[in-house]
């Protein structure tokens, strides 16, 4: 007779188990298990086309003045017609197109902190952060609310937590912008990888890009404007208003040659021109060292996609980068405009114009990004 109650009351523990775990809705994100436990930054494997981002360089004080902001916006059009903005406070959340991004009327040297505490609550660390530049970018995590969620995996997952793992992890970028008027604008971008298997038999895999998500970029748009006092449910109805229309139409872009050099061009003027490029960027991993809105420049550094690497074994080639690769080349990024219509180039570090193949890819990428 014992035997019938033993197995009754294991029956009743795992019911009790299962019943705790879906009381509460399940969260659509959850970035908790970063931190300390997570695996080594991941790095995107050599065979593939895909912009790295190299840590081992020191980036350089660069302070974007208001003043210089102030100089250029001279030379620009009086105002910017808004597109989508709804303002709560002093915090404001403006979109054209896919591309969102927050105003605040705030310094941006007060917004550091805050900005910094909020994704160490969400459960991230970092790789860069660089005050002076105003730059957060996180290490690539896990977003543990993808994996499936079944009696087993719940219960099991009380006690052993890294047992299941998802085939996806995210990053994200924060850069500060600040604004000639004294406040700042916030743009908040997102790098995915995927696994995926790379034969029939399904016993190999590798990780490979996957599109940024601009619904989960607002996504942490709106919870830093909850951080930022604005209440959950106007943040709500904000972030829902600025998903659910329809995205207003952008400038078209294209990619074409002009002299011999590959250029970006976009029909918009500078202040929009000046934004996508820098999301642009952003999203597909460029490190920008430096900035000048002033004369239109990012500073960055590329690693050309077939610079020779030996992976060091699986996890090698996943998780780390080999000291024999290549190392980055410097580039300045400029934006012209004239009007309503602008041109993206590539210079070298003398600033002269740049014809080589190096040059030809950061303008596809560009291009691709921004269509």
């Amino acid at each position: 007779m014992k035997q019938p109650t033993a197995r009754l009351g294991l029956l009743t523990l795992a019911i009790g188990l299962t019943a705790c775990t879906t009381t509460f809705q399940e969260s659509k994100i959850d970035y908790k298990s970063a931190g300390k436990q997570q695996a080594p930054s991941l790095e995107v494997p050599p065979d593939l086309t895909q912009l790295s981002n190299d840590s081992r360089y020191a980036v350089p004080g660069g302070v974007v003045s208001a003043a210089a902001m102030q100089a250029n916006a001279k030379t620009q059009k009086p105002a910017e017609v808004r597109t989508a903005a709804a303002s709560l406070g002093d915090v404001r959340i403006e979109r054209n197109g896919e591309q969102r991004w927050l105003v605040i009327k705030r310094p941006a040297d007060q917004l550091w902190e805050p900005v910094r505490d909020f994704w160490l609550e969400n459960g991230f660390i970092f790789t860069t952060e660089d005050r002076q530049l105003g730059i957060i970018e996180t290490d690539w995590a896990e977003n543990r609310a993808k994996i499936p969620q079944d009696v087993i995996r719940k219960t099991l997952g009380k006690v052993f937590d890294g047992l299941y793992s998802s085939s996806e992890r995210d990053k994200f970028r924060t850069r500060l912008e600040r604004a000639a008027d004294g406040s700042t604008e916030v743009y908040i971008t997102h790098r995915g990888m995927q696994e995926v298997y790379t034969s029939a038999q399904k016993d190999q895999t590798i990780w490979q890009p996957r599109p940024s998500d601009p619904e989960l970029e607002t996504e942490f748009m709106r919870r830093l404007m909850v951080k930022l006092g604005v209440s959950q449910e106007q943040a709500d109805a904000v972030a829902k208003a600025n998903t659910s229309a329809a995205a207003p139409v952008t400038g078209t872009v294209r990619m074409t040659t002009v002299d011999a050099q590959p250029v970006l061009q976009i029909d918009e003027g500078f202040d929009r021109a000046w934004r996508r490029v820098g999301v642009a960027l952003d999203r597909t991993g460029f490190t920008v060292e430096d900035r000048d809105r002033s004369r239109g420049l990012y500073f960055v550094r590329y690693v050309a996609p077939d610079a020779k690497v030996e992976p060091k074994g699986f996890f090698g080639k996943l998780f780390s980068r080999s000291p024999d690769a290549a190392a980055p080349v410097k580039y300045q990024i400029q934006v012209r405009s004239e009007g309503s219509k602008s041109t993206v180039t590539v210079l070298n570090t003398q600033g002269q114009p740049e014809t080589s193949s190096n040059a030809q890819r950061i303008v596809r990428v560009l291009t691709d990004d921004m269509k």
